[in-house]
């Protein structure tokens, strides 16, 4: 008795809006010129990231790195990647920047970052996604850490999650920003600013 394959479900910037379970989701192909992230059983598909974005996302990547390298402390990071899916129950969102950390290994596949990294978008849906849906998404899902890097206010938002509990930091741009996960990491929040002022001109 002969099977029939069932073709691969391919998904592009004509699928936003589609209704697909996370099985479906997860076993689909996808165009490399989109972002894909499934929200309560739908499809969402966003452009990539703009350069003013990506810009001091890789220079974030680059700091973390040369601290894993370099500095005494640096084992307490394991990897660092961009545009990372984190799975959040049924839903798929693509998280900015992941962090696995204190681990001692590399993570296993979909293992939920220690930190979460959102580098805020233009609009005000984007923000309220930022800075109130995936807060609570990300930590429902068992991030120790959310990071909101606003261009925008000149901000970065630490939201560490402790049981039930969440314990807000606000850093402004002439500050140094560090992290419990990540001891002895600094980050100089004005140079990082600076990168993405410079796409704004």
């Amino acid at each position: 008795m002969s099977t029939v394959e069932k073709a691969t479900l391919v998904l592009g910037i004509e699928s936003n809006g589609t209704q697909l379970s996370s099985v479906e989701f997860d076993a689909a192909e996808f165009d490399p010129d989109w972002r894909y992230e499934l929200v309560n059983g739908v499809v969402i598909v966003n452009p990539p990231p703009l350069l003013v974005e990506r810009d001091p996302n890789e220079e974030l990547g680059r700091l973390l790195r040369n601290y894993q390298e370099f500095h005494p402390q640096g084992t307490a990071l394991d990897v660092t990647v961009s545009e990372q899916t984190v799975h959040v129950g049924s839903n798929r969102r693509r998280v900015d920047r992941a962090i696995w950390a204190g681990f001692g290994r590399l993570p296993s596949e979909n293992e939920t970052p220690t930190i979460a990294v959102e580098f805020v978008s233009k609009g005000k849906r984007s923000r309220q996604r930022d800075y109130e849906l995936k807060r609570v998404e990300y930590q429902s899902a068992g991030v120790k850490e959310y990071w909101i890097i606003d261009r925008f206010e000149h901000v970065l938002l630490s939201h560490r999650f402790v049981t039930r509990e969440t314990h807000l930091q606000t850093f402004e741009r002439e500050q140094v920003f560090t992290s419990i996960c990540l001891p002895g990491f600094e980050l100089r929040l004005g140079s990082l600013f600076s990168l993405a002022d410079r796409w704004d001109k």
